[in-house]
C-alpha cells in the first residue's frame, strides 16, 4: 500500500545482532506510526591513490565476526570539488565503523578514510532522502503493532518522495518539574520532586506529592502514554529536569517508560539532548539561546521580552525560596501557581519557536529535538552534509585547529551626538552574496589564472564552475524568493504563517554561511575564504559609502553591511545607484526620527519614526549591570530621544538617586549577573563574582565553569570581593552599599550619556540649569 506520512524522527535500534531503522510519524489519516526498514546498512569511505586487489585483500583481512566487512565498492567521488579514487566500505554494525576507520588508515596506499563519524540514522536519512518534519510518500506493508505504542505499525518497501504539504496537527505537552532542595542546589539522589506540571492544548494539570515522588513520577509516565503527545517541550529540561527525573526512577527502581516503543526510556544523545523514542523531546532554551537581547535568558525573563507571560502577571518565586514555600501550608498555593505559571510559559513558547524550528529542521535535516540543542555551526553542517551527498562530495572529517584572526567588517567612525531623519540602508544578505558572486570557498581557492581576486589580501577564487559553497547558496537565496513569491499570493493565515517562518529559516541559513566557513570546527572551513568576503565587504561599503557622498548625503555612522545617513538627497535614487554598481540588493532597513551616537563605534540609540527605541552597546543591553543602572540608563536615552530635554533626564536621575537612598527600589534590582568564564579553582584574583560563588559553593550550592552568579554589594569595609554576597542571602535592601550602586553602578551608566551635553557627576545631585536638546542637533 501507498501511505504518506510527516516524519518526525528517525531513529534504530539492534535485533539479533543486526540493526534495523525505525521512521516515527503521523500518517495523513492522523495515525501515529512508526515505519521499519531492516535492509539499510552502515558504510564509509577509504580515498586511496590507486584501486587494486592487495588494498580490497587487506581490507577483508581485517573483517571482524560480529560485525563483518560485507561488501567493498570501488567509485569516483569529489573532494573539494576534485576528483578521488574512492573505496566504500560497508559493514554490518553502526558502532564498529569507528574500530574499523583507525585499523584501514593505515593500509598502504589508503589516503584518509572519510565520512566515517556520520551516526547510522542520519546516514539513512541522508541517502533515503527521508528528511524529517517532511511528508514522505512511502511503499509500505502493514506489521503486528507489538512492542510499540502506535496505531499502526508498517514495513517500508520504497520511499516515493517528499510531498509539499502543510503539517498535520501535532499534539504538544509542556511539563516543569518542582524540587525540595532545603540544602542547596538539588541533589537528585537528595531531593525529591514535590510537583510536575503539564498543559496541552486542552488542558493542565499538577502531579503533586503526598508521600515520596515515586508516585508522581509513575503518574506522569502513565500520564505521557495516555496523552501520547508528539512534541514534549520543557525550558532547560535537557539540563535539569530529564537528568533529575531519571536519576529519582533509578533512586526508586522504577523505569520512565514513556516513549513510542515499549519499555524504552529518554536517553541523552548528540548535542546533550534527551532522546525519546517516537517522540520529540524539544528543549526550548537552545532557541531562546539565539535572542540577544535578553542576557539572562532565564524562563520567566524570556517569556516577559516575548510577551506571552509578563513577569507582573506571574507568580514569581526564587528557586532557593521553593523548600519554605512548599513546607508552609497557607504559601503552597502560590507555589502550585508559580509552577503552573512556569509550565504555562513554556507552552506558549512553544507556540513561538517551534513553527521556525520546523521550518529549520525540514531546512537541515536535524530531527527537531537535537535541532533546538545543535550550534548554528552544525545546524549549517548537517544541512551541507545532505547537499554534499546530492552533488557526490565526499564530506570532509573534522580537524582540531587553532582559532586564526583575520580583518571584520568595516565600521565608520561615528560623528558624536543627536542627529534627526537618519536613514539606515543595509545591503541584504551581504555576505552569502559576496561569496555566491565571486564563488568563494576551500574548493574554488586558486594561485593563479582566471580568478576572482580579492581586493587588500589577494586571495583568488576560479570563476568556473561554481564551487560547493555557491551552488548552496544559489539554492537558498533562490529558494527563499520563491517563498517570498508565494506569500504574494497567499490568503490562508495558516500557510501564511508557515511560508513566513521558512522564508526566516533560509534567510537565517545563508547569512550563516559565512560564520561557518570561518569557523574553526567547520569540516568545510576556510581562513582564506572568510578573509576574502570581509575584504570584498570593507571595499563595498566604502565605495557605497563615496556614492551616497556624492549623492548629498552625509555618513553619520556605518558598520560592516550597513551606513547611517542624513541629507536632502534622494535616497531612492542612491538606493538605485548602489544597487546597479555593486549588483547587489539593498534597502531602507529603517528610519530614526532621532539618533544618539558616542564616540565609541558599536554604541548607539535611536528613536525609529514608528515610536521604537532601539539601544545598542550600552549597559541597557549588557548582563553584567545591576537591573537599576540598566534601567536608568534606559530611561535617560528614553528622555533624550523622545522628549529631547537634557534637564528632565538629569531632574529624573536626582529623583532616582533620592529614591535609592531611601531604599524604595526591591532588591533583585541590584543583583548583578556575572558568568564564570572558567573553573573557580582557576581565577587567581578574587573577582567579586568568583568570591560570591564560592559563598554558594559552601552553602551546598553546585557551582561550575559557565555558571551565571547573581551577587549583590554589601555596606560595610574592605574590599569589594569580600562584600560581594549571593543575591538570595540578603533580605533587605537596607544591607546593601547604596553608595556604591549610585556610584558605580548608577552614574557611570548615566554618564555615558548625559557627559556628551556637558553634564557632570555634581549635576546629577544638584540643581542645575534649565535646557534643552537645541544645541546639540547636528542636522
Amino acid at each position: 500500500m501507498i501511505k504518506r506520512i510527516y516524519v518526525l524522527d528517525v531513529s534504530y535500534d539492534l535485533e539479533e545482532g543486526k540493526p534495523y531503522i525505525m521512521i516515527w510519524g503521523i500518517s495523513e489519516e492522523g495515525e501515529r506510526v512508526v515505519v521499519i526498514y531492516k535492509d539499510f546498512r552502515p558504510y564509509f569511505y577509504l580515498i586511496v591513490s590507486e584501486w587494486g586487489d592487495n588494498i580490497e585483500n587487506e581490507i577483508k583481512n581485517y573483517s571482524e565476526p560480529d560485525s563483518p566487512i560485507i561488501s567493498i565498492e570501488r567509485g569516483v567521488r569529489k573532494y573539494y570539488g576534485k576528483e578521488v579514487k574512492v573505496i566504500k566500505v560497508t559493514t554490518v554494525i553502526p558502532e564498529s565503523v569507528r574500530r574499523y576507520r583507525e585499523k584501514l588508515k593505515s593500509i598502504k596506499g589508503v589516503e584518509e578514510v572519510v565520512e566515517a563519524d556520520i551516526y547510522f540514522s542520519m546516514r539513512f536519512s541522508i541517502d533515503m532522502n527521508v528528511i524529517p518534519c517532511n511528508w514522505i510518500e512511502m511503499e509500505v506493508e502493514r506489521l503486528d503493532k507489538k512492542g510499540y505504542r502506535v496505531d499502526n505499525v508498517y514495513v517500508l518497501k520504497k520511499v516515493r518522495g517528499i510531498i509539499d504539504k502543510n503539517p498535520p496537527k501535532m499534539k504538544v505537552l509542556a511539563f516543569d518539574i518542582e524540587v525540595y532542595n532545603k540544602y542547596g542546589s538539588p541533589d537528585s539522589s537528595r531531593d525529591p520532586i514535590i510537583i510536575i506540571g503539564v498543559k496541552n492544548d486542552k488542558e493542565e494539570k499538577q502531579f503533586v506529592m503526598k508521600g515520596n515522588d515515586r508516585e508522581i513520577i509513575n503518574s506522569f509516565a502513565s500520564y505521557i502514554r495516555d496523552y501520547d503527545p508528539d512534541i514534549i517541550i520543557g525550558y532547560n529540561s535537557n539540563g535539569f529536569d530529564w537528568p533529575y527525573l531519571l536519576n529519582r526512577t533509578k533512586i526508586h527502581g522504577v523505569k520512565l517508560d514513556i516513549g513510542r516503543k515499549v519499555n524504552s526510556q529518554p536517553n541523552q544523545g548528540v548535542y546533550g539532548h534527551f532522546s525519546i523514542q517516537g517522540r520529540l523531546n524539544v528543549d526550548l532554551l537552545g532557541f531562546a539561546m539565539s535572542i540577544s537581547e535578553v542576557k539572562v535568558k532565564s524562563l520567566d525573563n524570556v517569556a516577559d521580552y516575548l510577551g506571552v507571560m509578563p513577569r507582573e502577571k506571574r507568580a514569581n518565586i526564587e528557586w532557593n525560596e521553593i523548600a519554605k514555600f512548599w513546607e508552609r501550608e497557607e504559601k503552597r498555593e502560590e507555589l502550585l501557581k508559580y509552577n503552573m505559571d512556569d509550565v504555562r510559559s513554556t507552552y506558549l513558547l512553544g507556540e513561538v519557536f517551534l513553527p521556525f524550528g520546523l521550518e529549520l529542521s525540514k531546512l537541515t535535516g536535524l530531527p527537531l529535538d537535537q535541532l533546538s540543542q545543535a550550534s548554528v555551526g552544525n545546524r549549517v553542517e548537517w544541512y551541507m552534509i545532505r547537499e554534499a551527498f546530492k552533488y557526490n562530495e565526499i564530506v570532509p572529517n573534522k580537524l582540531e585547529r587553532e582559532g586564526e584572526e583575520y580583518g571584520g567588517g568595516y565600521v565608520f567612525e561615528p560623528m558624536r551626538g543627536i542627529h534627526e531623519g537618519v536613514y539606515v540602508i543595509d545591503f541584504s544578505s551581504m555576505y552569502p552574496n559576496i561569496m555566491l558572486k565571486y564563488n568563494i570557498g576551500p574548493d574554488t581557492l586558486v594561485n593563479d589564472g582566471d580568478c576572482h581576486r580579492a581586493p587588500e589580501v589577494n586571495h583568488c577564487f576560479r570563476m568556473e564552475p561554481k564551487g560547493f559553497y555557491a551552488r548552496i547558496i544559489e539554492r537558498l537565496l533562490e529558494e527563499r524568493k520563491k517563498v517570498k513569491e508565494m506569500l504574494n499570493n497567499v490568503n490562508d493565515n495558516a500557510t501564511r504563517k508557515i511560508l513566513e517562518e521558512r522564508q526566516k529559516a533560509l534567510k537565517v541559513m545563508a547569512n550563516a554561511m559565512y560564520g561557518y566557513m570561518g569557523w574553526v570546527n567547520a569540516r568545510w572551513y576556510s581562513k582564506e575564504g572568510a578573509e576574502a568576503v570581509t575584504a570584498w565587504g570593507r571595499k563595498i561599503i566604502r565605495e557605497a559609502a563615496e556614492i551616497a557622498k556624492a549623492e548629498g548625503f552625509i555618513i553619520v555612522y556605518g558598520d560592516t553591511d550597513s551606513l547611517f545617513l542624513k541629507g536632502k538627497g534622494d535616497i531612492n535614487s542612491l538606493i538605485a545607484k548602489i544597487e546597479e554598481r555593486f549588483e547587489l540588493e539593498i534597502k531602507v532597513e529603517k528610519i530614526y526620527k532621532r539618533v544618539f551616537f558616542t564616540k565609541a563605534k558599536k554604541r548607539y540609540a535611536g528613536l525609529t519614526i514608528d515610536g521604537k527605541i532601539d539601544i545598542v552597546g550600552f549597559e541597557a543591553v549588557r548582563g553584567d549591570w545591576a537591573e537599576i543602572a540598566k534601567e536608568v540608563q534606559e530611561r535617560v536615552i528614553e528622555r533624550l530621544l523622545v522628549e529631547g530635554s537634557v534637564e528632565q533626564a538629569i531632574k529624573m536621575c536626582r529623583e532616582i538617586i533620592r529614591n535609592i537612598r531611601h531604599g524604595k527600589y526591591e532588591l533583585n534590582k541590584f543583583v548583578i549577573w556575572k558568568s564564570l568564564e572558567k573553573e573557580i579553582n582557576q581565577y587567581e584574583t578574587e573577582l567579586p563574582h568568583v568570591k560570591a560563588a564560592k559563598k554558594a559553593m559552601k552553602m551546598g550550592f553546585l557551582i561550575k565553569k559557565g555558571s551565571k552568579i547573581g551577587f549583590v554589594i554589601l555596606r560595610g569595609k574592605g574590599k569589594l570581593s569580600d562584600r560581594a554576597e549571593p543575591y538570595y542571602n540578603v533580605k533587605s535592601i537596607s544591607d546593601l552599599d547604596l553608595d556604591y550602586y549610585i556610584d558605580k553602578q548608577v552614574v557611570p551608566a548615566v554618564m555615558r550619556i548625559l557627559e556628551y551635553f556637558g553634564v557632570t557627576e555634581k549635576q546629577l545631585k544638584e540643581e542645575g540649569r534649565q535646557g534643552d536638546l537645541t544645541s546639540f542637533f547636528n542636522i
